[in-house]
């Protein structure tokens, strides 16, 4: 249930006009201040202690979302904040034994992240203004991930770190009561994921030589590896859970020659035999999630993501909840986010395309119902635009899945729309409330959101035919097509669409402006890479145990053919090509697509005489987390997209915010290009979604930032 991947944050900003506020004429809906979609959300993240008797949230405290916590049954204005930080926090869960609360925290977005804990029942000292919290993992330029946190023993969790070794992380046993670590595994074998059960290390997982998959069974050191499962290139298979029984495993898979969409599996090491739990009952796409119990693991739940989200109940008294939740709530995304350690008490969150979300305090016993908050309050619901699904037909006949998002009050022709790719590449978009969406459709503008082959989600045959098809290929030209049936039947005006992207997205939007320069009157490019080439060989070198799959799904930049390629697909050897006026915007602490990857394409734009506008974060890294920096983004944005294909745009901004705009704008003729590495290709110089946030899940234990895609 943990987002994977290179998770972009882009979010929006404040207003103070009273322009933010007034109605609009000709139908068209109120044009709402910015804050209220890309400002931080009032609370977010809540999480029910074991016991059930406190809440944990996170909630502006110090100018950032940090962690409070309060009486399950108390008002929040009794609330008290147990963190104080200026950025805000990365994840946090609960300890097992509700005296304590983890979280990770990285530094200015270079995603070296640090475990932390802290006692919220603890006095805080003289002076100070919260409890001391503890250092769990305190080492410079090296990234922890919590793998276990066992149930039996609540003052220990196991990390991994790589400290020995950049490119791997080796085992380590903490206690989480005096920070001291102990290491119980090294790590020689380039393992990119440990499991355990009930505090014992079992099994492994690693990518092979040629991009498959080795699910391995390995003693408590990690020291003798076997193969108990297996999946090659371009298929999927991984661990969820241990069964109840400590021994069998259930497995997301669609290894096997007669596969194509991931279902769950449960499957026996000791036999190698392999049943299946559950799969799709509509045949369309791979399972999306799975919900376990907490107490004893045993499947509550299944979850697929069909055109909207589809809940498969597993467990008898689960279905019951489940059925009762729908009949008090109305139709929409429901998470489970959190339960007591008897599952007597659960936080619920259900969002939808026009709300960003209300969690619920649900009392399983007498199946009541109580609001625990609303996310966004002072957002306008009932002004925001219907997320609807799509399909059209890309030039090869593969039918592409989509959304597309028409601004309220608009009669659905000759509309300016905005193109929005979604990260990764290898994730989808999904049915639901997305700020950037909502944002643009107030401000006049279609929202075109393209699942493109290469999209994660629709089986592997889908996913597959994404590979090597960046730039050039047939990604790119699902997007283009997308567009280009939105032309022919008559919603988009032809002379108004603009593309704006993050990360993967970002890279769609470059391609797209020196690919089909006729296509985009304007683009947006957040964090995104402009070289394929110098993009891969600056990965960090935690990302090695999966580089194969980036080398055969994308390309290898030492194999001379796939580099020749690989040029032809990147943006940056056809900005000539560029006509249309583009907006770059980067975190300089990116460890992702590193910040040289925007350097370049502007340089490359301005040597040309090529209209282009930057913006750099110096305290960011793939995304924006801080307020201010986000919102200043969005101000600059807004402008950008009313100057060049005509939207809706408020009056003015409050002070902070233009100032801040004005401190990320950079002077592009200053900008120096990065240094050429081998071959001439550039090299990364510089080492170092917005979703509903009403209760979506935040951090639980595993790696705290997700895997190695790209969104």
């Amino acid at each position: 249930m943990r987002a994977r991947g290179l998770l972009i944050l882009v979010g929006l900003i404040a207003a103070g006009s009273a322009a933010g506020s007034s109605a609009a004429g000709n139908g068209e809906p109120p044009l709402i201040d910015m804050q209220r979609f890309f400002e931080d959300p009032k609370y977010m993240a809540a999480r029910l202690s074991p016991n059930g008797e406190e809440v944990a949230f996170l909630s502006t405290f110090e100018g950032a979302m940090n962690i409070w916590v309060k009486g399950v049954d108390e008002p929040f204005e009794d609330a008290r904040p147990v963190t104080a930080y200026d950025r805000s926090v990365g994840g946090y869960f609960w300890g097992r034994d509700s005296k304590s609360i983890l979280y990770v925290q990285d530094a200015e977005g270079d995603e070296n992240y640090q475990v932390r804990a802290v006692d919220p029942f603890v006095e805080a000292e003289e002076d100070a203004k919260m409890p001391a919290s503890r250092k769990l993992t305190d080492v410079e330029d090296a990234r922890a991930v919590i793998y276990h946190v066992p149930r039996e023993d609540p003052d220990t969790i196991f990390i991994g770190l790589n400290v020995r070794n950049p490119a791997y992380h080796d085992v380590y046993r903490v206690d989480t009561a005096t920070g001291e670590r102990e290491r119980v595994a090294k790590n020689d074998e380039g393992i990119h994921s440990w499991h355990f059960h009930e505090g014992e290390l079992r099994k492994a997982s690693r990518q092979t030589d040629d991009g498959g998959t080795q699910i391995l069974e390995v003693t408590a050191d990690g020291e003798d590896l076997k193969t108990i499962y297996e999946c090659a290139f371009g298929e999927s298979c991984g661990i969820s859970r241990f069964h109840p029984d400590g021994q069998r495993l259930y497995l997301r898979t669609n290894a096997g020659d007669d596969r194509d969409l991931v279902k769950l599996a449960l499957f026996d090491p000791k036999t190698g035999e392999e049943e299946e739990v559950h799969s799709d009952p509509d045949g369309e796409v791979d399972l999306a999630h799975v919900i376990f119990s907490e107490d004893d693991d045993r499947l509550l739940a299944t979850v697929y993501h069909g055109d909207h989200q589809r809940i498969y109940p597993q467990d008898d008294a689960f279905a019951g909840h489940l059925e009762r939740l729908e009949s008090l709530l109305p139709e929409g995304n429901l998470d489970i986010s959190s339960m007591t350690q008897d599952e007597s008490r659960w936080t619920v969150s259900l969002s939808r395309d026009t709300d960003p979300g209300t969690v619920y305090l649900y009392d399983a016993e007498a199946g009541e119902l109580d609001t625990l908050y609303r996310s966004r309050p002072d957002l306008p619901s009932e002004h925001l635009a219907t997320m609807e699904p799509i399909r059209y037909e890309a030039r090869d006949g593969l039918e592409i899945p989509g959304y597309l998002t028409l601004p309220p009050g608009a009669d659905g022709e000759e509309l300016p729309v905005v193109v929005h790719p979604h990260g990764g590449p290898w994730v989808r978009d999904t049915w639901g409330y997305r700020g950037s969406v909502q944002f643009l459709a107030n401000r006049g503008y279609a929202v075109f959101q393209p699942n493109f082959r290469g999209s994660s989600g629709y089986g592997q045959e889908f996913l597959n035919a994404g590979n090597q098809e960046w730039g050039t290929g047939a990604m790119q030209h699902d997007i283009t097509d997308g567009v280009q049936h939105l032309i022919d039947e008559g919603i988009a005006d032809p002379d108004r669409v603009a593309i704006y992207g993050a990360s993967y997205g970002g890279f769609a939007t470059l391609a797209g402006l020196a690919f089909t320069p006729e296509l985009y009157a304007a683009g947006v490019s957040v964090v995104g890479p402009s070289n394929i080439i110098s993009m891969i060989e600056s990965f960090p070198p935690y990302w090695k145990s999966s580089i194969v799959q980036w080398h055969r799904r994308v390309g290898n930049p030492d194999d001379p053919g796939d580099r020749e390629r690989l040029k032809e697909q990147s943006p940056l050897f056809s900005a000539e090509q560029m006509r249309a006026p583009l907006m770059v915007v980067h975190g300089a602490n990116d460890p992702r697509v590193v910040q040289a990857e925007s350097d370049q394409i502007v340089t490359a734009l301005r040597d040309a005489g090529h209209d282009v506008e930057y913006l750099v974060a110096e305290d960011e890294g793939h995304g924006f987390v801080n307020e201010t920096n986000r919102l200043a983004f969005i101000a600059g944005m807004e402008r950008f997209l009313a100057q060049h294909i005509g939207g809706r745009q408020q009056d003015d901004y409050p002070e902070p915010i233009a100032a801040r705009l004005q401190d990320l704008r950079v002077d592009v003729t200053g900008v120096e290009p990065p240094n050429p590495g081998p071959a001439g290709c550039s090299r990364g110089r510089n080492p170092a979604e917005d979703g509903a946030s009403s209760g979506a899940r935040h951090c639980t234990p595993g790696d705290p930032a997700g895997g190695q895609s790209m969104p």
